[in-house]
């Protein structure tokens, strides 16, 4: 029976990938009322707050100077970047657009852990892993997303930050842990998130229907604070690069809940990629990935 438990890195990953996939479904519902800007800051306050309460329960100890600088971009790439260039493409953008387009991270994340996370990932892992690329390459194409919009370039823009902020989050979570980190990297981003908000708030106002309000709490509560629990203790355990592939079934699952809370079309050749997906993952699963010196 031993044999068939998931290792908890590899647990921990789908647990936060499942937390994340609803969040371009839930972003798209905040953005119909919402102002965008208001969204992705906004929901950083609400999970600042929430992590000074965390840290300040468990007597966490002030990050040295050097991890200040790694929580920096931690900050940039899944505090702020990934948060407002999505919150922007979604004004405009269906969610299972989105779902396709982030479907790249995967490999965006492995790159990242090869330049930032100290990983050699295998020949194997990179076929397997350039297979899942191209099956959700593919899928965009059949569905219409090799035309790029604005968009796209800022969904695009969104997948790099995001990476980066996987990538060194995942690293700095060997030495913090995943709560930590994600909690540290909300604090020190407090008093830009907090302008930011407040100076939408002023411009705009905050008013919106149920249905925004439910996505703004979702992608608070959960896209920015618990799912990152989760997220990171997995990188950290799994290796970023390794765990960062259970990624390339948060696109299939997104447009399945862009389906089911939004309504928008899941045909025929969405299950075909589902499996393709998600074979694809087994695979990255079944390959080692080593670390480098330094």
């Amino acid at each position: 029976m031993e044999d068939l438990a998931l290792p908890p890195g590899l647990l921990l990953g789908a647990l936060g990938v499942l937390a994340f996939s609803f969040s371009l479904p839930a972003t798209r519902l905040a953005v119909a009322d919402l102002d965008p800007l208001f969204v992705a800051f906004g929901r950083a306050v609400i999970a600042g707050v929430l992590a000074i309460a965390v840290l300040l329960a468990t007597r966490a100890p002030r990050p040295t100077r050097a991890q200040v600088k790694t929580l920096a971009l931690v900050a940039l790439g899944v505090i702020a970047g990934f948060p407002a260039l999505t919150s922007l493409a979604l004004q405009d953008l269906p969610a299972s657009h989105g779902s396709v387009v982030v479907g790249m991270l995967p490999a965006s994340t492995a790159v990242a852990a090869v330049l930032f996370a100290h990983e050699r990932p295998s020949r194997a892992f990179w076929l397997a892993s350039s297979a899942g690329l191209l099956a959700v390459v593919a899928f965009a194409l059949s569905q219409g997303g090799g035309e790029l919009h604005l968009g796209d370039l800022e969904l695009l823009g969104a997948m790099v930050l995001c990476a980066i902020g996987y990538a060194q989050g995942g690293r700095l979570s060997r030495e913090l842990g995943g709560a930590r980190t994600i909690c540290w990297a909300l604090v020190l981003s407090l008093p830009v998130t907090v302008a930011i908000t407040a100076a939408t708030l002023a411009a705009h106002g905050a008013h919106g229907g149920t249905n925004a309000w439910l996505g703004f709490s979702y992608v608070s509560l959960i896209s920015m604070f618990l799912g990152f629990f989760a997220w990171y203790a997995g990188l950290a355990r799994g290796g970023v690069a390794k765990i960062g592939q259970v990624q390339l079934a948060q696109p299939v699952l997104g447009l399945l809940w862009a389906g089911l809370i939004l309504g928008e079309t899941i045909n025929a050749i969405t299950l075909v990629a589902a499996v393709a997906v998600l074979a694809c993952v087994v695979a990255t699963q079944r390959t080692r990935v080593a670390s480098r010196p330094g």
